[in-house]
């Protein structure tokens, strides 16, 4: 209920993006401006369910002293990790063996044991499909979107999406005088999972020659083709930009990886596709993986902005007595969309957006004409 809450926790969940110290930052001063306490999770919730690993204390105390300068940084001062589910963690057995086994009570019972009353969960869609699990379980939940990737439909931006794209293009326009000298194909990779948002606004701002994205497979032989003809029309080099999640026609997305308790690992088709235009093309072509460098950095004020609005507007939904809930961007106030919601479907660039309706009007190729 509305003024029952007095002490709250906040983690940060997933990959890391530009902006969750921010939103760290917008919490504690909101949350401390009500007179309630605030503790900090360590890595997800590994800061619970693996105390001993933390000397200086797996759930530290947050005030206002702390946060003050940490808004502008990168990271999160928390730590966080991808590998944290609590419902299904791998627990070392007597003979040496793990087993994966539901921790979750474990997480239920701290908060009720240590009189938190409520999380504020930060993360992209896994960290908040955890958390709305919680949420059944019984604890007081609300959710902050976190994905550089802007992939989840109800929420207009995400914190991080800005200073990817902004990176991305710093980047991309470097390449082109090298790019230049060299007259060759130049292939950057970028991140963005199984949508493309990032390489679609990054290359368009970078001036790039194509852009093929995972909801728009491509032809080879197609890009190939528009390329040649920017050849013959005096442009003696390319840039191509791929999200890591383009698949040819009739193909698959490029896997690094898969293991055990984490999603599948993408990446590799940027080199691919390189090996591919220059035996189709006879340039000589180079591929770049921008990777992990999109998530690092210090935020866009854009991002900062973002950052703290989300992580006091958790708090103003607590005090409103919200629970289950995630915070969304929706221009012009804040929206409040169940967590079963949110996860449920990703933002997906569509056919007749106008970043699409640019590329066609700029004849930048994306792969399929």
């Amino acid at each position: 209920m509305p003024g029952a809450i007095k002490k709250i926790a906040i983690n940060t969940g997933g990959g890391d993006a530009p902006g969750l110290n921010a939103v760290i930052h917008g919490a504690v001063y909101a949350a401390r401006g009500l007179g309630w306490e605030v503790v900090g999770i360590r890595d997800g919730y590994d800061g619970i369910l693996s105390p001993e690993l933390y000397p200086g204390g797996g759930v530290v105390e947050l005030n206002r002293s702390k946060v003050r300068e940490i808004s502008h940084l990168g990271g999160t001062i928390l730590g966080t990790t991808n590998r944290g589910n609590p419902f299904h963690r791998l627990v070392e057995q007597p003979d040496g063996t793990k087993v994966e086994t539901d921790c979750s009570n474990k997480v239920i019972d701290y908060f009720r044991d240590n009189g938190i009353d409520a999380l504020i969960a930060v993360g992209g869609d896994g960290s908040l499909a955890i958390a709305n699990e919680l949420h059944k379980k019984g604890l007081c939940v609300i959710g902050v979107p976190k994905t550089i990737d802007n992939d989840l439909q109800s929420t207009l931006m995400t914190f991080g999406f800005n200073t990817a794209v902004s990176f991305a293009t710093d980047c991309i326009d470097r390449l082109h005088s090298t790019a230049l000298s060299h007259q060759r194909i130049m292939v950057v990779e970028v991140m963005g999972r199984y949508v493309g948002w990032i390489a679609l606004h990054s290359g368009i701002a970078g001036r790039a020659d194509t852009i093929l994205i995972p909801e728009i497979p491509y032809s080879i032989e197609k890009v190939a083709a528009h390329l040649k003809l920017k050849h013959q029309q005096g442009k003696p080099y390319s840039i191509v930009v791929v999200a890591e999640g383009a698949k040819p026609l009739g193909g698959e997305v490029t896997v690094k990886s898969r293991e055990p308790g984490r999603v599948e690992r993408l990446g590799g088709i940027g080199e691919t596709i390189a090996a591919q235009l220059q035996e189709l093309t006879g340039k000589e072509t180079r591929s770049i993986v921008l990777g992990h460098l999109l998530r690092g950095g210090s935020p866009t004020a854009l991002d900062r902005n973002l950052g703290v609005t989300f992580g006091a507007g958790a708090v103003h939904g607590l005090s409103k007595g919200l629970n289950g809930v995630m915070v969304a961007i929706k221009p012009p106030k804040l929206e409040f969309v169940p967590l079963q919601e949110a996860i449920a479907e990703l933002k997906v660039v569509p056919s007749d957006s106008e970043a699409i309706l640019v590329c066609r009007a700029l004849d930048i190729g994306l792969g399929d004409l």
